[in-house]
C-alpha cells in the first residue's frame, strides 16, 4: 500500500494546468496534510516522477527520518515514506545528526545509493554515511560511515556525470570544498578530483551545455548569505572565481543551496532551504528558476511561478497567470469566526477564530476561474503560534482537503492550495475546523483567473 498515493497522484496529473505554482517560502502541504519535511534535499527523476529526498525536522535537529516524496509536476507532492528512520543506537540512533541526503542510481549494480552527512550532536565526527535500496522510495539498508580519504565531510552533495561516473561533493572544514570520485559501485570514495581552498559549503553541481557549475554557500551557520557559483569545462581543473547569482545583498532571497535540478532539455531550477533555526520544522523552501547563458547564471526572485517541466527553452518557468484577490473579512462567517485586527494584512484585518471548539468557518463565494482546471490558490494568513495550525478546505462541496499553516509570528505568509475549479464565477471555497483545533487568521485568497 506504500505506493497507492503515488499512483493516485500520477492519475491526477492530466488535470494539471498552467496555473499550478511554486510559492517560495510558503507552507507546502503534501498528501499527508502536513508541511513537506524534506530539508537539505536532493531530487532524482525515475520515469515520469520526481522524487524529493530530504531531512525530517518535525521534532528539531536530531535525526528522525530521511523522507521521500513523489511528484509528476514539482508542485503536487505525495508523501511515500521514510527511506531510513531512527534506530536504537549507532549512526542513526538518538541525538544523531543525519543531513543533506542525496541519491544516485547505479546502473551496474541496479541499486539506489544514498549518501548523507553523519555526525554527533557536537558535529565532532564529520563523516559520510552510505545506504542502498532496491527501489528509489522504498526502505534502504544502512551500510557504514567514514571520512572520505581520511578528511572531514560536513555539508555534502552528489553528482552523476553523463558518462555514469559518480562524485561526492563535500565540505572539509580544515582544507576546503572537495570533489571526490566514487568507486564504480558508488559505495566508497576512490580519489580526489578537485579541491577549492575557499570556505564554501552546501555544494551542488549542474552540467549544462558541456559546462560544469558548482553552486555553494559561504559559512554563516543557519544564517543565509549571498550564495555563489564557479564554472569549468572539466571537473578536475580550470574552475573560475566564485560569483553571486542572486541579487547582491539579498542573501539568496534568504535561502541556502541544497540542490540544482535540470528541467526539460535546457533549463534548471535552484532548490534552497529557508532555515528557521529557532524552530527547524517551520523551515521552508525557496525554489526558483535559473537563467543560464554560457557561463553566467542569474536568478530573479518571485512571489510565485509556474514550472514548465517539458520546456525546450532556457527557462523552467512559464508566464504566471493573472490573479484575483478575495479578502477574508469580506467572506461569509460561520460559528465563532469574526474579524480580527491584523497590522500586516492587506486591509488591516483578517478572518479570525476559524475552527476551534465552536467550529468557525469562512466561505468564499463567487470565486472566478476562466477555465475548468487544476490550479494553485495562495492563501495569505497569519499564525502567531509556535506550531502549525490546520484547516479543512472544501471546494464546490467536495471532499475536505487538510491544509497546513506554519507559524508566522505577526507577519503574513502563504500556504498553497491545489484544487480543481469550475469555469465561471460560481466557485465556492470553504475553510473549516480540523477536529476542534484552530485554523489560521485568513487575510485573503489569491486565485488565478486564467
Amino acid at each position: 500500500m506504500r505506493f497507492l498515493n503515488v499512483a493516485l497522484l500520477t492519475a491526477l496529473s492530466p488535470l494539471a494546468s498552467a496555473s499550478l505554482q511554486v510559492v517560495p517560502g510558503g507552507t507546502w502541504t503534501t498528501s499527508n496534510g502536513e508541511h513537506m519535511q524534506a530539508h537539505g534535499a536532493g531530487v532524482i527523476k525515475v520515469g515520469d516522477l520526481y522524487y524529493l529526498i530530504g531531512e525530517d525536522k518535525t521534532s528539531g535537529s536530531a535525526f528522525q527520518n530521511v523522507n521521500c516524496y513523489s511528484s509528476p509536476d514539482l508542485v503536487q507532492w505525495t508523501y511515500v515514506g521514510a527511506l531510513l528512520s531512527r534506530t536504537s543506537s549507532g549512526d542513526l540512533g538518538p541525538n544523531r545528526v543525519v543531513e543533506r541526503p542525496k541519491v544516485l542510481y547505479n546502473a551496474s549494480t541496479k541499486k539506489y545509493v544514498l549518501y548523507m552527512h553523519i555526525d554527533s550532536s557536537s558535529y565532532g565526527e564529520a563523516k559520510v554515511g552510505v545506504a542502498t535500496g532496491d527501489t528509489v522510495c522504498g526502505k534502504y539498508t544502512y551500510i557504514n560511515s567514514f571520512q572520505p580519504l581520511g578528511f572531514q565531510s560536513r555539508d555534502m552533495g552528489l553528482f552523476q556525470d553523463t558518462d555514469g561516473a559518480g562524485y561526492l561533493l563535500t565540505e572539509d572544514r580544515q582544507n576546503g570544498l572537495r570533489i571526490e570520485r566514487l568507486s564504480a559501485d558508488y559505495l566508497s570514495v576512490e580519489s580526489n578530483t578537485y579541491l577549492w581552498k575557499d570556505r564554501i559549503e552546501a555544494p551542488a553541481v549542474l552540467k549544462h551545455d558541456g559546462v560544469y557549475f558548482m553552486f555553494g554557500s559561504k559559512l554563516t551557520g543557519w544564517d543565509p548569505n549571498d550564495n555563489v557559483y564557479s564554472t569549468s569545462t572539466s571537473l578536475s581543473s580550470g574552475w573560475s572565481a566564485w560569483k553571486t547569482f542572486a541579487d547582491a545583498g539579498s542573501k539568496t532571497y534568504t535561502s541556502q543551496t541544497n540542490y540544482v535540478l535540470p528541467i526539460g532539455t535546457n533549463a534548471a531550477v535552484y532548490l534552497g532551504d529557508r532555515w528557521v533555526s529557532s524552530n527547524l520544522m517551520a523551515s521552508t523552501y525557496v525554489w526558483l528558476p535559473l537563467s543560464i547563458s554560457g557561463t553566467t547564471v542569474t536568478m530573479a526572485n518571485a512571489e510565485s511561478w509556474v514550472p514548465d517541466i517539458n520546456t525546450t527553452s532556457s527557462s523552467a518557468s512559464t508566464a504566471k497567470p493573472a490573479e484575483s484577490a478575495y479578502e477574508g473579512e469580506a467572506a461569509t462567517y460561520g460559528g465563532a469566526t469574526r474579524d480580527v485586527s491584523c497590522g500586516s494584512c492587506s486591509a488591516g484585518k483578517a478572518a479570525g477564530y476559524v475552527g476551534g471548539p465552536d467550529g468557525g468557518t469562512v466561505t468564499f463565494s463567487g470565486v472566478k476561474s476562466d477555465a475548468a482546471a487544476r490550479t494553485t490558490v495562495r492563501v495569505r494568513y497569519v499564525n502567531g503560534d509556535s506550531s502549525p495550525r490546520y484547516a479543512n478546505v472544501r471546494v464546490n462541496g467536495g471532499t475536505a482537503q487538510k491544509l497546513a499553516f506554519l507559524p508566522t509570528g505577526s507577519s503574513v505568509s502563504s500556504s498553497t492550495l491545489n484544487v480543481d475549479l469550475k469555469a465561471g464565477s460560481n466557485n465556492e471555497i470553504v475553510f473549516e475546523a480540523v477536529g476542534t483545533g484552530w485554523g489560521p487568521d485568513i487575510d485573503r485568497l489569491l486565485v488565478p483567473v486564467s
